[in-house]
């Protein structure tokens, strides 16, 4: 059985990354996408041993990594990804963007479905394309596609539909017939559906994950996935992704791209995320951990705050929480960093409509998480 370490608020506030570098020491750091554990030990090793060996050069061929990530999918989902159908890029965003490029013009429409993870607006600014939002079906704090929204933005002419899977920030999973059906959708209209899976293997027992280009002979057609060992294995800071395409079609695409975008993703990175595939084992003990997180936070709101509404979501390590009943304000996040000194990502960072929902990333320890909810309870007896 491998052992995860949760490392202490004092050793993670000497760590260089954004997520404690961003804020004041007096803070508890709970929005970046990050976990508060040790990275594998064989990713460890791999990255000590290039560094002593001054092996600090550019990225060149890694066949390695498409083999080690088509054996993780055919392991975990029973996906499977012909190697030669891997591309390499820097991070997620990069990929999105740069297939992208070659799809779309600028002023083109490209489709969300919010709320969604904030840099989906960003791609698309970059791209200087249109937002068309499809907004995700509510019920209570169930979500799922609004097909109704998603076809009439396919008619006004979208060109590429940007699908969250699983999605961040609501922890949501859609099923195979949903994106088989979301597949026939797109060939109808003519639309490309780029899925973004980076969450994919951070889903838990009790639900399923489904790759859209495993779903069907249509989705292979339309789609592309991107995705990364970044989240999942927590090496995000060592910027590598891969792009995965299901067709010669697609292929032939993603060979128009820029040579540079394959030169621009690191070689640490690139040799870390195809160690990270074959960790098995650290991945399935960290999800043990996420599932044992996503419910004790239940039970800290339940006994603390039973006004916030909270669904334990089906994949990731974040959890949507809506405080509309704790009357905070236009902007929660914003009140609690200051008064509380607790840092959650803001809702409206996801959808202007979700300006009462937080973010919470519950990759850390229970007392971490206890003393985020105590410091919430603060403020809200205070006001």
């Amino acid at each position: 059985m491998v052992e995860i370490e949760t490392m202490s608020l004092a050793q993670l506030r000497t760590h260089k990354s954004e997520k404690f570098r961003n804020c004041d020491p007096d803070v508890l750091p709970l929005p970046v996408a990050e976990m508060d554990f040790a990275i594998a030990s064989p990713i460890r090793e791999t990255l000590v041993k290039m560094a002593m060996d001054s092996d600090a050069g550019y990225l060149g061929s890694i066949p390695e990594l498409g083999e080690n990530l088509a054996s993780f999918a055919q392991k975990k989902w029973g996906w499977k990804i012909e190697t030669e159908n891997v591309f390499v890029a820097a991070d997620v965003g990069v990929a999105m963007v740069e297939m992208a490029r070659t799809v779309v013009n600028p002023g083109d429409k490209i489709l969300i479905n919010s709320p969604v993870y904030h840099n989906f607006y960003n791609w698309v600014e970059e791209l200087k394309c249109e937002v068309f939002d499809a907004p995700l079906h509510q019920s209570e704090l169930d979500y799922s596609l609004d097909f109704s929204a998603i076809e009439a933005g396919y008619k006004a002419g979208v060109k590429i539909h940007f699908l969250c899977s699983p999605h961040n920030p609501v922890g949501a999973l859609f099923t195979r017939d949903e994106l088989a059906h979301l597949a026939e959708l797109a060939k109808k209209y003519g639309v490309a559906i780029f899925s973004d899976e980076v969450h994919g293997p951070l889903v838990y027992s009790d639900s399923e994950f489904v790759p859209f280009l495993a779903v069907s002979d249509t989705a292979r057609e339309v789609g592309i996935c991107t995705t990364a060992a970044s989240k999942s294995w927590n090496i995000a800071g060592l910027k590598s992704a891969t792009i995965v395409v299901g067709s010669s079609y697609w292929r032939d695409r993603a060979q128009t791209m820029p040579k540079a975008v394959h030169y621009r993703a690191s070689l640490f990175g690139a040799h870390a995320a195809a160690v990270a595939y074959s960790c098995d084992e650290w991945l399935e003990a960290v999800l043990k951990i996420l599932d044992g997180n996503r419910r004790f936070l239940a039970d800290q709101l339940l006994t603390k705050l039973p006004q916030v509404r909270y669904r334990i979501p089906d994949a990731t390590y974040l959890a949507w929480l809506d405080l509309s009943e704790l009357r905070l304000g236009d902007n929660p996040a914003e009140i609690l960093l200051e008064q509380g000194r607790v840092s959650f990502t803001p809702g409206a960072n996801f959808s202007p409509k979700t300006s009462q929902f937080i973010r919470l990333n519950f990759a850390t320890s229970e007392a971490v998480i206890s003393e985020a909810i105590d410091r919430v309870v603060s403020v809200v007896n205070r006001g």
